[in-house]
């Protein structure tokens, strides 16, 4: 029963001396509910209730509205923010290019033109290459000489 009263007491001095430490070193915004002063009346007065409300009431969260300064931040909409409407002018110019670049391959295509384009009075069957193919007897296998039944 000693011990158990013992390793109580060290961890209540240990949470003490953690509370203490954080009140002292957390950024003056983010101390919520009493002045800095005060809870440390309240930590080292009250032995266990102390520092348990100081980690769940004194020590505030670093807020989404508030920047490291502890200022608060307005949001702002995106249609009244400058630069998020510069950076749709930046993607439709984007858009813009690529579409020209597909219409320019494009028109190179027709330039080139398809082998049916090419030769459209070849009886002939033309390849992806341009050139005829070979026009396989029936039967015949991807091995010369092979006949398949």
């Amino acid at each position: 029963m000693v011990r158990l009263l013992f390793a109580l007491g060290v961890v209540v001095v240990i949470l003490t001396i953690y509370t203490l430490v954080d009140c002292a070193l957390l950024q003056h915004s983010r101390v919520r509910g009493l002045p800095r002063w005060v809870w440390f009346f309240v930590i080292i007065l009250i032995p266990v209730i102390g520092p348990v409300l100081w980690l769940l009431i004194g020590r505030g969260r670093n807020g989404a509205g508030r920047n490291g300064t502890g200022r608060i931040v307005r949001s702002v909409a995106p249609d009244d923010d400058i630069d998020f409407l510069k950076g749709l002018d930046r993607a439709t110019s984007e858009q813009e290019r690529l579409r020209a670049l597909e219409q320019e391959l494009a028109d190179l295509d027709k330039e080139i033109g398809t082998p049916d384009s090419r030769n459209p009075g070849d009886p002939g069957q033309t390849g992806a290459n341009g050139f005829e193919q070979k026009k396989s007897e029936p039967g015949e296998g991807d091995l010369p000489g092979r006949r398949d039944a």
